[in-house]
């Protein structure tokens, strides 16, 4: 991807993602995460090569950008509906099953607040719930919790997980957080600083990240280092 002003985001980029993936995409600021995310989303263009779908899915995507980007004067509940009933669904449905997504994101009760009654983590479960009430094929999360404290963004980044677990939809998360990349992700694309080129890709087996003692555990320490030194190789090359 090269912008107007001569700028190259993104080159030589090749990437398969299967279904029921979740991938993590780590890099510095400014290496192309985001152009990435964007282009996979059809929101940008690529200058050149393609992207290709299995089948005409991208339809079926939601996306979580780094703020929650709700409207400010609706409710919590109206916040949520809304992609459904711009999908042609009534609004008694539609709110029926904005109630439902509110309380897997555990904001049962908050259905009549506005944005600005909202914590920021709360927020941002609005707008997780908000991308998910679609049942999406793939959902692309751009660095979300990048603004929360410590322990809302590690609530946050547990019940992600959970949801993908449950839901089993493909999940593109990007972010500059060795340790959030090796708690969520089963692929960990390391990117190179602009412009972005994936260096090289680590796996976290299913069977580590399924304990629950994982984040404290050896196991958890090890692959971050790995990580780390994997993204330090990237940003010397």
């Amino acid at each position: 991807m090269r912008f107007p002003g001569g700028v190259e985001a993104v080159r030589d980029v090749n990437l398969a993602v299967a279904e029921g993936d979740f991938i993590s995409l780590l890099g510095p600021s400014g290496c192309g995460k985001s152009t990435l995310l964007r282009m996979i989303a059809g929101l940008l263009e690529p200058s050149s090569g393609r992207i290709e779908w299995a089948r005409d899915s991208r339809r079926e995507l939601g996306f979580v950008f780094q703020e929650p980007t709700l409207m400010p004067w609706a409710t919590a509940l109206r916040n949520v509906a809304l992609p459904l009933e711009l999908a042609g669904l009534g609004r008694a449905e539609a709110e029926r099953r904005g109630r439902e997504w509110l309380a897997r994101v555990e904001l049962s009760g908050f259905e009549d607040a506005v944005p600005r009654e909202l914590s920021g983590g709360m927020r941002m479960r609005v707008s997780i719930a908000r991308a998910l009430v679609t049942r999406p094929r793939l959902l692309l999360m751009d660095e979300p919790f990048a603004a929360l404290d410590e322990i809302t963004r590690f609530r946050l980044n547990a019940d992600l997980l959970e949801l993908w677990r449950q839901e089993r939809f493909t999940a593109v998360f990007v972010t500059h957080s060795t340790f959030e990349s090796v708690f969520l992700a089963e692929r960990i694309l390391v990117m190179t600083p602009r412009p972005g080129t994936i260096a090289t890709e680590l796996h976290v087996p299913a069977g580590d990240r399924a304990a629950p003692e994982f984040r404290t555990s050896s196991s958890y320490a090890a692959h971050c280092r790995s990580v780390s030194q994997a993204l330090a190789a990237a940003m010397a090359a």
